[in-house]
């Protein structure tokens, strides 16, 4: 799957679909992008120290004939050359791998799935305090939530939905999200998602007089 790519026309469609779904409900929706919940440094330092290892002892099983090898090179040589030659390579093999677990399709087969799973929900958690989601007037915002490396959409509701609509209500929603991610169609699927938002919505939280729109309806593209 390649990355995803968002034009100004995919923007303009998803703020014009939270601009119509909200017209139905007293409820509000956010959604936010970000490229990864996390940074998985220590994950990567792992996968680049374990590659570095594997190729020191790997390195190890032939230091004889290396050596040797070395020796007819060399005229002048020293054990010394074998030492900084094992301290270079294995450096080197280190760095390249350390730049391989940056690519997404590596992060995702050496980071757990569990972490990735955790890291999400808390990046999203984190959001929907810091967005103001949490503060809407009758606590009836949800938080769309859509994190690219992990391929994962948590959906956060606020108590006053989730007292009304119990999750397993959303699933769909959010399966049909993450089978745009898969499929490259996520501005679509994305669009699709936040229409049927607004018609569960409706159904608990219909339109009342005087409504007003308490959150942004653009796609919030956020840093990590």
């Amino acid at each position: 799957m390649s990355r995803i790519s968002l034009s100004k026309e995919d923007l303009v469609k998803i703020k014009e679909a939270t601009r119509e779904a909200e017209s139905k409900t007293s409820g509000e929706i956010a959604t936010a992008f970000i490229r990864e919940s996390d940074s998985y440094a220590y994950y990567e330092m792992l996968f680049a120290f374990f590659c570095g290892f594997i190729y020191f002892v790997g390195m190890m099983m032939i230091a004889q004939r290396l050596e040797h090898l070395m020796q007819e090179i060399f005229w002048g040589y020293n054990s010394a050359y074998l030492v900084m030659f094992y301290g270079f390579t294995t450096f080197t093999v280190m760095a390249f791998a350390y730049m391989m677990a940056n690519v997404q399709f590596v992060d995702r087969l050496i980071i757990p799935k569990a972490v990735m799973r955790l890291k999400v929900n808390q990046r999203a958690t984190r959001y929907f305090l810091e967005s103001g989601v949490l503060n809407t007037r009758d606590r009836s915002g949800i938080l769309i939530f859509i994190s690219e490396l992990e391929r994962r959409v948590e959906l956060v509701a606020d108590k006053g939905i989730s007292a009304k609509i119990p999750p397993d209500k959303w699933e769909y929603i959010v399966a049909h999200i993450i089978d745009g991610i898969h499929a490259n169609e996520f501005p679509k699927h994305l669009v699709e998602g936040i229409r049927e938002c607004g018609t569960l919505l409706a159904e608990h939280f219909p339109i009342q007089p005087g409504d007003v729109n308490e959150l942004k309806d653009d796609l919030h593209l956020l840093a990590r």
